[in-house]
Parts: C-alpha cells; structure tokens; sequence
C-alpha cells in the first residue's frame, strides 16, 4: 500500500494549527459570547485559551510516542487495548469533521450571498468541491493554500485589534462586568470553545509530517499559544468600539467593528476576510477529516477502500471523495450555533479521553519513548491533564439537552455500526 507523502515542517504545521483554530468561530460567535458575558467577554476566551493549552499539551505528548494518521483512535487504542472504544473516539473525530465543514461552508454561503447574490446551499456546495479537489491535490498544495489563508485571516483580526485599542471615542468599559455574573461567562466560555477546536486535527496529518515526533509537539504548542493571544486581544477590543448588548445582536460582529472604525469600507474589507477565514476552516476540516478516515480504514475499522491512496498526489483519494459527499449531503441542513455546541460537545468528550489516556499510559508504557512530556509531575503522574479531564467533564454537563442527545445519537450510531461492521468482517472471512 503506498504511504503518503511528508511534505510539512515546523513552519507549514504551525501555521495549519494556526489556521485550523483561528476559523469561522471568532468571526461569528464572539457576538453572541458578549451576550452571555458582556464586557468580560475576554474572560471566557482566557478560559478557553487555558483549556486548549491542557488539551495540546496531552495531544502533545501522544503525538510523540504515536506519530500516526487516526490519531486518536490509535491513541485510545494504545493506551486501553480495546478497539471498540478507540473506534468511538475517531468515529466522533471523523463525523464531526463531517459536520462541521458543511456547516461552516453554509457560513461561507451566507458571507458570499453579500458579494454575490448566489444560493446559499449552492455556494457551500462549490466549496466544498473546489476544496476537495486541493485536498486530493496534495498536503504541500493544501498546506500552502492554508498558510496564505491563516495569513489573511490573521491580518483581518490584528485589524480588528488596532482599531478597538486606537479608536478616539471608546466605549465605556467594565472588564470585570458581566450581565449574569460568572454563569454568563461560563456559558461564553462553553460556546467560544468552538473557536479553539481544531488544533487537535494536526495529530491526524502525522504521516504527512518530516520528523514528527518532534514537529508536532511543538507546533501544537505553538499554534494554541499564538492563536490563544490574538483571541484575548480581540475580545479586549470589540467591547471598546461596539457595546456588548450591541455586539450580541449583530450577525456579523468583526465586520460591524470594522465598519465602525473604518465605515463601508471596513465592513467590505472584513466580510472579505471571513470569506477567507471560513474557507481554510472547510478546507482544513476536509484534510483532517479524510486523513482520520483513511486512518481507521487502514486499521480495519472501515472498509479497506477508504485506505487507498493515490499513486501521484500521495493522497488518500477515495476517503477525500467519500467525505466531500457526506459533508455536501450535511450542507443543507444546520444552524450554525446550534451545530458548534454539537460539534463541541464531541470534541470535550474527546479532549477528556485524550487527557486520561496520558495519564493510563504513562503507568501502562512507563519505558516507551516520550519526545515530549508533559510539564508538571508527581512522579509518574502527570497533573495538567488531569486538570485537563475534570475542565473537559465539567464543561460536557453544560451543554443544553438536545445537544447532549443528539451528541449521544452520534456515538449511538457509531456503535451500531461497529457492530454491525464487524459482524459482517466474521462472516465474509
């Protein structure tokens, strides 16, 4: 079976995790995180900042010992011997892959109806099969069509940045005030967890990677850290140019605040941006998402066709085809708050099982070869993620009770299918 090809460094990884976090969250949530939070909006982003960090660090450090596309699933795998569980965990990483790159493709229709008067549901479509064809391209091409992109999108929020901290005539401002005391933070927090997602699918490009069990570590680190500062500094500056009570009725925040520093022009320039922002979100979510795919194929956990890789592009093709069809099937439905706290959901319950296998494996693979560990031990025992796992089940018991059940049918799902996939790999042998 052909391998794929390693065609990323430190650079071109860090700015995939960079551009993997800073997506379409920040520039459609944070006004409806300022209506929970108000003014201490930049609270929740500190918070969430805190808990990506524990969570990359874990992913870190695993990344280091398995270097391997399915990351997770080969980390649970790893760390409990059962595969029933670990293919739990990636199918939760690979469907809500899925459902995110069609929901936020539907964002981009709704910004580019702005520009162009285009269905919505025809314009998500296009993207998703224009982004397609660059995953199946190839990871050098999909990684340098990503860092141009991270760098647009980056501008677009140092912008934001500059205007909220230069503006003459500031809003008055209380960074401690918020309209519902801390629950309103909370609740923030839980909602703009969805604008940290994402760092976590640069484990499932490992194969991808030139000496990954270095690369990856640090780039993980790197990529939480950047995008954990320009978020605070955001959050710190829209309250200053549009008061939160305002900010939390607007459907397109960042470019409100442009617009208000720089007038029609800087609501152009902006709603250009998330164009940007949103289209590296797709186009990343589509990598990982095919790369998670592929991987749990080639572990036999789907059917072997979704581990082919194609002889040219070193890609794995059939798994790219396969999730553009899903996730332009998923594009017609969905609204965009409702599916981030969906798709969050999935990742916190991922994120818990992620900081407790480092802690299963540093007492079951005492000896194995770690590249990178995580910081602050008694012992054996590593204690960040432990944080890690009790923020991680805190944060899972927040989340209102539809999506709760809907994300408990996504793992339903995943059972049946094991089973029933497993069932019929007895019978046919």
């Amino acid at each position: 079976m052909s391998e794929l090809k390693r065609g990323m460094g430190l650079f071109h990884l860090t700015m995939y995790g960079v551009g993997l976090i800073l997506g379409a969250g920040i520039y459609v949530l944070i006004g409806e995180a300022a209506g929970f939070a108000g003014d201490s909006v930049w609270i929740a982003f500190v918070l969430g900042s805190i808990v990506a960090l524990f969570a990359g660090l874990s992913y870190a450090e695993l990344s280091s010992i398995f270097p391997k596309a399915a990351a997770e699933y080969t980390f649970v795998k790893n760390a409990f011997k059962n595969n029933f569980f670990a293919f739990i965990i990636g199918w939760l990483t690979a469907i809500t892959s899925m459902i995110m790159a069609a929901t936020v493709a539907l964002g981009f229709g709704g910004y580019f109806s702005e520009f162009l008067n285009i269905p919505i549901a025809i314009s998500a479509i296009a993207l998703i099969g224009i982004l397609s064809i660059i995953n199946f391209i190839g990871i050098r091409e999909s990684s340098w069509t990503n860092t141009i992109f991270t760098v647009i999108e980056a501008v677009g929020l140092i912008l934001i940045i500059i205007i909220g901290f230069t503006i003459s005539e500031p809003e008055p401002v209380n960074y401690f005030q918020s309209p519902t005391g801390f629950t309103g933070i909370i609740l923030a927090f839980v909602l703009i967890f969805f604008a940290f997602i994402g760092f976590e699918d640069m484990a499932n490009v490992a194969e991808e990677v030139r000496n990954p069990k270095k690369v990856i570590p640090r780039a993980i680190i790197l990529a939480v850290m950047i995008s954990g500062i320009i978020y605070v500094l955001v959050s710190l500056a829209v309250v200053r140019v549009i008061n939160w009570e305002e900010l939390s009725l607007s459907a397109a925040p960042l470019a409100d605040v442009a617009e208000r520093g720089l007038g029609t022009q800087g609501h152009i320039i902006l709603s250009g941006i998330a164009l940007f922002a949103i289209t590296n979100t797709v186009l990343i979510t589509l990598v990982a998402g095919s790369r998670m795919i592929y991987g749990m194929a080639r572990e036999k956990l789907f059917p072997d066709i979704l581990a082919k890789v194609h002889s040219k592009t070193k890609t794995p093709w059939v798994a790219v085809i396969v999730l553009m069809l899903i996730a332009i099937g998923f594009s017609l439905i969905g609204d965009i708050v409702i599916v981030a706290n969906i798709t969050v959901f999935a990742v916190v319950i991922t994120f818990a099982v992620v900081n407790l296998t480092v802690i299963v494996l540093r007492y079951t693979e005492p000896d194995i070869e770690r590249k990178f560990r995580v910081p602050i031990n008694i012992g054996k025992f590593p204690i960040l993620p432990l944080f890690g796992l009790g923020i991680s089940l805190y944060m899972a018991i927040q989340f209102q009770i539809q999506v709760v059940f809907v994300g408990l049918g996504i793992i339903g799902i995943g059972a049946i299918f094991y089973l029933f996939y497993e069932k019929c790999k007895v019978k046919s042998n």
